[in-house]
């Protein structure tokens, strides 16, 4: 089954999970790891706002995720594979793929967590029943994940994409989750290298007003003017759409800071303290920008985990290209 890995190589497949990194290069690495037994999880976690399409997916291809984590089973001589799933996803499909595993060696596993239980390191922790809080990296999960072994994990549209790339069908597509101002919301699946303007255009979702879109995850895309929409989606493929004239600024960005806030570990304090403060901050009369700006660059630089990180995209390229500060 080698051959797969150099066929997921040569489609230059990235992860769907959001980092984007080569699928075939991650399976290569749980290949090649030294150990006694290797595992592979399926994350359907999704947890990020206005994303949707791993929920698109358990409805509507159950079987090639099933056939993608089979695949990697076989080819990585893994002994046992996770399907992770979002409390809600495990409640209303968990019996029918129960049926399409049989007697696969795959545990349909109930998230016990929120957002960041998506984080590759905080799955293995929550498997292993400890804290939900990321690991420290290096060492990788394809190195020393579960039970110390090295393990695969990828998205769920990732397995559904290796299925099709082992039956000579894969056409470098994507899934997109689009929502917002816009008449025709839901999940497309359409060429990878599109840009938003074209993919607004194909689904018929081009606004009649101004707007500006927030591209790759509802609460940790970047956003984008009408000026940049010929840029490829990244991330989760999220494309949110916002009416300038009525959309609050400070609305939006506190939307975004109360789902960090609820959805935060506190483990590191320039997470648990940057999105306090940044919280209160937006709260003022007078928005000190210039501040908020230096707390989203403590964020970026100094968090811990991704969730950290990823507070100050949206804040900042928002503060930049919309409120202009």
């Amino acid at each position: 089954m080698e051959y797969l890995i150099q066929k997921i190589k040569d489609s230059e497949l990235t992860g769907r999970g959001g980092a984007g990194f080569p699928t075939g290069k991650k399976w290569e690495a749980v290949k090649n790891a030294p150990g006694k037994k290797k595992f592979v999880i399926a994350n359907g976690s999704e947890g990020e706002l206005a994303v949707a399409k791993d929920g698109w997916l358990l409805e509507n291809y159950p079987e090639e995720i099933i056939e993608g984590i089979k695949l990697a089973l076989e080819t990585l001589l893994a002994q046992k594979a996770f399907l992770y799933l979002r409390k809600d996803y495990f409640e209303k499909y968990q019996e029918n793929l129960k049926k399409i595993i049989g007697k696969l060696p795959i545990e349909v596993f109930r998230e016990p967590g929120g957002y960041l239980c998506g984080e590759e390191t905080t799955i293995i922790e929550s498997l292993e029943n400890r804290r939900l809080e990321p690991r420290n990296k290096p060492p990788y999960p394809t190195e020393m994940g579960l039970e110390n072994c090295p393990t695969l994990v990828n998205n769920l549209e990732t397995f559904y994409a290796v299925s099709k790339i082992a039956k000579g069908e894969y056409k470098q597509e994507r899934l997109y989750t689009l929502s917002g101002d816009i008449p025709h919301p839901g999940v497309f699946e359409l060429p990878e290298n599109w840009g938003v303007e074209k993919i607004l255009h194909k689904t018929l979702n081009w606004p009649e007003k101004d707007f500006f879109v927030q591209t790759g995850g509802g609460a940790s895309g970047t956003i984008m003017t009408m000026e940049e929409l010929e840029d490829k989606v990244t991330g989760s493929g999220a494309i949110v759409v916002y009416d300038q004239a009525k959309t609050d600024p400070q609305a939006l960005m506190q939307k975004w800071l109360d789902f960090y806030g609820e959805e935060n570990c506190g483990k590191c304090v320039p997470c648990r303290e940057g999105v306090y403060r940044l919280r209160e901050l937006l709260n003022q009369v007078e928005v000190n920008w210039e501040l908020v700006k230096e707390v989203c660059l403590v964020l970026r630089e100094a968090s811990f985990c991704p969730l950290g990180k990823s507070v100050a995209v949206p804040m900042e390229s928002f503060i930049t290209k919309v409120i202009k500060k």
